[in-house]
C-alpha cells in the first residue's frame, strides 16, 4: 500500500510518501480501507519528537480515521466487509479496573493510533474490533473522520469533567479549532452562552456561525477585560482552554467565583504561575483532561448523527500532500478538521 511515515524526527520534510507493508489482521482485528483521515496538532508533536513516546520507526501518524471494512477476522462478528466504519481514536486494554469504569484514558497501557500503533496517513489501517463504530446517520466518511479525537475530547472536558450546566457561561479559547469549534456547539446543545476567542475576525464570525454569543479577538483585545465586561464582572462559569501559557492569566483572571477551568493542551507552552490566593479566595478550581472514553464518545455521536453536532471541515488534501498539510496546521491557516484522502 501507499503510506506516509517518517523514519526519524524532524520538519515537515522528513514525511515520506512511499510503499509501505499492507497490514496482517488478527482473529479479533478488523482491516480499513481508508477514506478520510484527519490531521490533529499530536500529528505534529509526533513528527517532531516527544519526551512521552519513543516511538517505534518508521512511523504512520494519524488518529481520526474513517473508511471501509476490507477484511474481519476470524472472530469478528460485528461488522462485515463494506461496512461504513469509523475508529475510536483511543486504545486502551479492556480489562483493567479504569477500562471496566468506561474511563479508557486513565488505561496504564492507553495509546492512540499513529503513537504506538499506525495510523490512517495510508490506504489501509487495522483496528481491533472493540474501535470500529459503525458511521451514524447519513455522514459522509470526510464528516466521520472529522469528529472522533475532537468530539470525544470536548465532551470528556464540558460534560465529564467540568460538569456544565444549562445557563452557565463558558469561555472557549482557540474557537478555530477542532476541539474549540466542536466545544461551541457542545456547549449551545447544553443551553449554556459561549464567549469564543480567536485571532481573526474571519474565525470568529464562523464562531458566531457555529452558535457564539459573544466573541473576542484576542490579537486587537485583552480577553479578560473584554469577559469581565460581557459577564458585568462577574466572570465565566467554565474556560476551555487547550494553549496554554500563551493565555494562562487571561484565563484565570475569567473565572467567576466557583468557576471550573479545564485544559487539555498547551500548543503555546506548559510553563504558568498561579495565584493561590486567587485560587482558593473565589474557590475556584483547576482540572485536567485527556481525551475521553469509548461511552462518552458514542454519547456526542448521537448528537453528531442527527446533525446536532456538526463536523467542521477546513479542507481537504491528497494523502500525498500529507506534509503541506501539516504545514497549514502548522501556520494557524484552518477553521475546524484538516483532511487527507489516500
Amino acid at each position: 500500500m501507499r503510506a506516509v511515515r517518517f523514519h526519524e524526527h524532524g520538519s515537515v520534510d522528513v514525511l515520506k510518501y512511499e510503499d509501505a507493508p499492507d497490514p496482517k489482521i488478527e482473529a479479533n482485528e478488523v482491516l480499513v480501507k481508508v477514506k478520510a483521515c484527519a490531521l490533529n496538532h499530536l500529528d505534529l508533536w509526533l513528527r517532531g519528537g516527544t519526551t512521552g513516546w519513543k516511538l517505534p520507526m518508521p512511523r504512520i501518524v494519524g488518529s481520526d480515521i474513517s473508511g471501509e471494512v476490507a477484511e474481519v477476522g476470524a472472530v469478528v462478528h460485528r461488522v462485515k466487509p463494506g461496512d461504513r466504519v469509523l475508529l475510536s481514536p483511543g486504545i486502551s486494554c479492556g480489562q483493567c479496573e479504569q477500562c471496566f469504569k468506561g474511563l479508557d484514558s486513565a488505561c496504564r497501557s492507553y495509546t492512540l493510533y499513529g503513537v504506538m500503533v499506525d495510523g490512517g496517513y495510508a490506504e489501509y489501517a487495522k483496528s481491533r474490533e472493540m474501535n470500529v463504530i459503525p458511521i451514524p446517520g447519513d455522514l459522509s466518511f470526510d464528516e466521520a473522520a472529522a469528529v472522533p479525537l475532537v468530539s470525544v475530547t470536548a465532551w470528556h472536558m464540558l460534560m465529564t469533567r467540568a460538569q456544565l450546566r444549562p445557563g452557565e457561561d463558558v469561555l472557549v479559547i482557540a474557537a478555530g479549532s477542532g476541539v474549540g469549534s466542536v466545544a461551541i456547539q457542545i456547549a449551545k446543545l447544553m443551553a449554556a452562552r459561549v464567549i469564543a476567542v480567536a485571532g481573526t475576525d474571519a474565525k470568529l464570525e464562523k464562531a458566531r456561525a457555529l452558535g457564539a454569543d459573544e466573541v473576542i479577538n484576542h490579537q486587537q483585545q485583552s480577553i479578560a477585560k473584554e469577559v469581565k465586561r460581557l459577564t458585568g464582572g462577574r466572570g465565566v462559569d467554565v474556560v476551555l482552554d487547550h494553549v496554554g501559557a500563551a493565555v494562562w492569566e487571561d484565563c484565570f483572571e475569567s473565572l467567576a467565583t466557583y468557576g471550573r477551568f479545564v485544559t487539555c493542551g498547551v500548543t503555546s507552552g506548559h510553563d504558568a504561575k498561579l495565584n493561590l490566593q486567587a485560587l482558593f479566595g473565589r474557590q475556584r478550581t483547576l482540572m485536567g483532561s485527556f481525551m475521553g472514553g469509548k461511552g462518552e464518545l458514542m454519547e456526542v455521536l448521537k448528537f453528531v448523527g442527527q446533525r446536532r453536532v456538526r463536523a467542521v471541515i477546513d479542507s481537504t488534501f491528497p494523502l500525498s500532500e500529507a506534509a503541506a498539510a501539516q504545514k497549514k496546521m502548522e501556520d494557524r491557516d484552518l477553521f475546524g478538521k484538516i483532511l487527507l484522502h489516500p
